[in-house]
């Protein structure tokens, strides 16, 4: 019985993101798509508004600490390291599908702007706002 669970479940997300389409990060890089699977601060729809961060240290030691708390999270990939702009990749465990993850750092204001979003299929299921938010209690730490 619990076979063929794990077959109809996986059944599931294959036709999932058999329908789904490849989306890149858009070209404004603070946008989200319609579609239920992306979070940023930058935008104020509800369904895809998450809050930036919030820091009052140094630059370098704001991005350390946010290195170490992205870091924490499994099969992530730091793509691009700039001095107040981070990028990163996280794959999911059994599809290895791909998220994009940025962190767009403004001294000035002690914010860290946030992007993640999937780039396959339609729903993300809440995956990266979860992740977001796991990464920023970390960070507050």
């Amino acid at each position: 019985m619990k076979k063929i669970l794990i077959l109809f479940v996986v059944g599931i997300m294959m036709l999932m993101s058999s329908c789904a389409f490849t989306q890149g990060l858009p070209e404004d890089g603070t946008s989200c798509p319609d579609a239920p699977k992306c979070v940023s601060s930058y935008v104020s729809d509800p369904r895809h508004h998450i809050e930036p961060f919030n820091f009052n240290d140094e630059l370098e030691t704001a991005v350390l600490r946010l290195k170490q708390a992205l870091l924490r999270e499994k099969r992530v990939t730091i793509i691009t390291e700039q001095a107040t702009f981070l990028r990163a990749e996280v794959r999911s465990l059994i599809f290895r599908f791909v998220d994009d993850v940025e962190f767009t750092m403004l001294p000035d204001q002690g914010l860290i702007h946030v992007r993640s979003s999937a780039r396959t299929g339609y729903s993300d299921f809440g995956v990266n706002r979860r992740r977001i938010e796991r990464i920023r209690e970390l960070f507050q730490e």
